[in-house]
C-alpha cells in the first residue's frame, strides 16, 4: 500500500574528495555545446535498491565513500566547484578537488511502499534541495525494509545524461574491484567553433539568447506541474513501433513512442492553438566524425517538430512518426552541430536555451531518450537496482518533458519520467490503449 505521509531524518553529511592525487588545482574551461545547458538548473538521478543480501547500511554508506574517492581521480572535475569567469561571468569548472557531498537519511517508510507514481508527493519533498556551490550531491537514504536509494543531484553543466551515466558505471565498476572499462575524456576545448563562423536559419528558428531572469521566470503557457513516473509493457512498445512502421518504412521506437504521444498531446490542445510542437534532445558523441565516445561533459542538440492539430488527429500512427524521423534527421548529423557550436559562438557570452524549453513558442513537449543507458549495471555490489530514472527538481519549465529508460526487469519494458500538466495527464492514463500505467511497486518485482 503506497505512503504519503512519512517524514526523511537527515543525519550525517560528508565531503568526499579524490583521494592519492597530486593534481594541482585548473580551470576547465565549458565548451559551446556545454553552454546551452549553463543556465545552472539541476538534474536528478532516483536509483532504489532492495535489501542486500549481504551487509547492512553502514556498508553500504562505507563502499560509496571509498569508491567515490577512488573514481573522482578519474573524474577530478566533478569534485571542484563551478564559479563565474572572471572576465566574461560565463561559468567554468574550477577542479580543485572541494569535493562532492554525500548526505546519509533515514525514511520512516518501506521502500516497496513508497509512491513511485507520484514522484512530486514522494521525492520533491523528501530529497535535499539543491545548491549551485556544490555541482555534485548524493543522498543516501535507507528505508525500514532494509533497502536503500541513491539520488544524485548534479549541475547540468559538469556533464549530460551519457557523460553522466559512464561516471556512475565507472563509480560501480571500482567499488566492485574491477577496472574502469571506459576511461573519461574531459578535453571540452574538442568543440571549437570554424574560423569562419556558419550556420543555418533553423539554428535562429530553434534556439535564442536569454537572460537568467526569463530562464527563472518562464512564462506558464501550460502548468507543468506534475511529476509522474509511467510504466510501459514490452508488448505496448513492440505493437507501437509494429502500428508506426505499417508502410514499410522500420521506424525506431523512439519514434514509434513520439508518434503516439504527438497524437494523444494533440487532444488537449486549447481551441486557439492551432498546432502541436514537439522537440528531441539528440545525443552528438556519435554524430561527428572525430571519435569521442568517452567525452565527459555535454554534446546534446535539439530537433524539433511541429504540426497541425489537426493532421495529428486525422494521420495515422505510422504518418506521424515519419513526421517525428523527418524532424530527428535534421540534426542527426556532423554538419548540424558544427553549425551549433558556431551559432553559440556568434551569440556569446550569455545564457543560449532552446526556444521551446522557455515556453514562447505555445505547448510543447520534449522527449529525451535514456534507452541506450542500462539501469542494472549501476551495481555498487549490493544487488542491481530495482528502479533507476532522471527527476528534475526544477519548479517551472516552459513546455513538458518525457524521459523513456529500460526498466530493470530486462524484458523490453519501459520506465517513463514525466513532467506534464494535468490534463495530458489524465489523456494519457485514460486511453483506451493503456500503453502509460502508473508505476505501482509492483512492476518493479515489489512482492506485496
Amino acid at each position: 500500500m503506497v505512503i504519503i505521509d512519512f517524514s526523511v531524518e537527515f543525519t550525517s553529511s560528508w565531503v568526499v574528495k579524490a583521494a592519492h592525487t597530486s593534481i594541482e588545482p585548473y580551470i576547465l574551461s565549458l565548451s559551446n555545446l556545454d553552454h546551452l545547458f549553463s543556465g545552472r538548473y539541476p538534474l536528478t538521478y532516483f536509483y532504489a535498491y532492495q535489501k542486500p543480501e549481504i551487509g547492512d547500511f553502514s556498508m553500504v554508506i562505507a563502499v560509496i565513500k571509498s569508491s567515490l574517492e577512488e573514481v573522482l581521480g578519474h573524474y577530478f572535475p566533478f569534485s571542484g566547484r563551478i564559479v563565474p569567469n572572471a572576465i566574461t561571468a560565463e561559468p567554468e569548472i574550477l577542479c580543485n578537488n572541494e569535493g562532492v557531498e554525500v548526505i546519509e537519511a533515514h525514511a520512516s517508510i518501506d521502500l516497496a511502499s513508497l509512491d513511485f507514481y507520484d514522484l512530486s508527493q514522494s521525492l520533491q519533498k523528501n530529497l535535499v534541495p539543491f545548491q549551485h556551490e556544490i555541482p555534485l550531491r548524493l543522498q543516501i537514504t535507507n528505508y525500514t525494509c532494509g533497502g536503500f536509494s541513491l539520488s544524485w543531484s548534479f549541475d547540468h553543466s559538469l556533464a549530460d545524461a551519457t557523460a553522466f551515466y559512464h561516471f556512475l558505471r565507472s563509480w560501480s565498476e571500482v567499488a566492485n574491484n574491477k577496472p574502469i572499462s571506459k576511461y573519461p575524456d574531459h578535453l571540452r576545448s574538442i568543440f571549437q567553433p570554424r574560423s569562419t563562423l556558419s550556420y543555418g536559419p533553423s539554428l535562429d528558428r530553434n534556439f535564442c539568447k536569454c537572460t537568467i531572469e526569463e530562464f527563472l521566470n518562464v512564462p506558464r503557457t501550460i502548468d507543468v506541474s506534475l511529476k509522474r513516473l509511467y510504466y510501459i509493457e514490452a508488448a505496448d512498445v513492440e505493437s507501437l513501433q509494429e502500428r508506426a512502421s505499417l508502410d514499410g518504412r522500420k521506424r525506431t521506437k523512439i519514434e514509434a513512442f513520439s508518434a503516439y504521444l504527438w497524437k494523444v498531446f494533440a487532444t488537449v490542445i486549447e481551441d486557439s492553438d492551432t498546432k502541436c510542437k514537439m522537440g528531441w534532445l539528440v545525443e552528438g558523441r556519435r554524430r561527428i566524425s572525430q571519435s569521442m565516445s568517452n567525452l565527459i561533459g555535454n554534446a546534446v542538440s535539439i530537433a524539433v517538430g511541429e504540426v497541425s492539430v489537426k493532421d495529428l488527429k486525422q494521420n495515422s500512427l505510422s504518418q506521424v512518426a515519419n513526421l517525428a524521423h523527418e524532424a530527428i534527421s535534421e540534426v542527426t548529423n556532423e554538419e548540424h552541430f558544427l553549425d551549433l557550436i558556431d551559432w553559440v559562438e556568434h551569440h556569446r557570452p550569455g545564457l543560449v536555451l532552446a526556444k521551446m524549453l522557455l515556453g514562447i513558442e505555445g505547448p510543447a513537449i520534449a522527449v529525451s531518450s535514456g534507452r541506450e543507458l542500462p539501469t542494472t549495471e549501476i551495481n555498487f555490489g549490493f544487488g542491481p537496482p530495482v528502479l533507476g530514472t532522471c527527476y528534475s527538481t526544477i519548479t517551472r519549465v516552459g513546455s513538458g518533458y518525457m524521459n523513456p529508460q529500460p526498466s530493470a526487469r530486462g524484458d523490453g519494458s519501459w520506465v517513463v519520467y514525466a513532467m506534464v500538466w494535468p490534463e495530458l495527464a489524465a489523456a494519457l492514463e485514460s486511453d483506451p490503449e493503456h500503453v502509460f500505467k502508473p508505476m505501482k511497486a509492483t512492476h518493479l518485482g515489489f512482492k506485496l
